[in-house]
């Protein structure tokens, strides 16, 4: 097990609190003696989710990402909610994304996405027996589905058609199983 660093928090300032994130600036004393600062992103935690539709498809969304300037495919993914659990929030992603409930959810993997500079924590799920419904897009999503056989993701993954971490992070752990 690592050995737990001795960093001691002398401040944090908030530099944004956004509906989203926080920033905070960090003043921190290493081990060494050293003083240094950190930014860090408060996150409220995030789900996503493999819809499989059978045992080699699964539904993947087109979507913009402002960040990046260009439409990426991925798997559904959503913020949780104040006091939300990660599966409800799952529930309520898949729904609102993809247009689709499913029967079973089973976590599959939670892991830190950027442990660097954030604390968000990712709750992976599989999404198994799913039940067509209508898309509950918000307001601000222009959201495309796209049922693609799992090998074919592998091979876009491979050369570099999905590039979005989580997507290849879900993707690996599901082929792993």
């Amino acid at each position: 097990m690592p050995q737990k660093p001795k960093e001691k928090i002398l401040k944090i300032e908030t530099i944004f609190n956004g509906n989203i994130i926080n920033l905070q600036k960090r003043t921190i004393k290493l081990q060494s003696g050293i003083t240094i600062q950190r930014e860090i992103i408060k996150h409220p935690g995030s789900a996503a989710i493999i819809p499989l539709i059978d045992n080699e498809t699964i539904i993947l969304i087109e979507q913009y990402r402002s960040a990046l300037g260009k439409v990426i495919l991925e798997i559904p993914a959503g913020t949780l909610e104040h006091d939300e659990q990660p599966v409800d929030c799952a529930k309520r992603e898949l729904l609102e994304e993809t247009g689709y409930q499913a029967t079973n959810f089973r976590e599959l993997l939670v892991n830190y996405t950027t442990p660097g500079y954030s604390d968000e924590k990712m709750y992976f799920y599989l999404a198994t027996d799913l039940i067509h419904k209508e898309q509950k897009l918000e307001r601000d999503e222009n959201i495309r589905t796209r049922k693609i056989k799992l090998d074919e993701i592998n091979l876009m993954i491979k050369n570099g058609e999905i590039s979005d971490m989580k997507t290849i992070c879900g993707i690996s752990r599901l082929i792993s199983e």
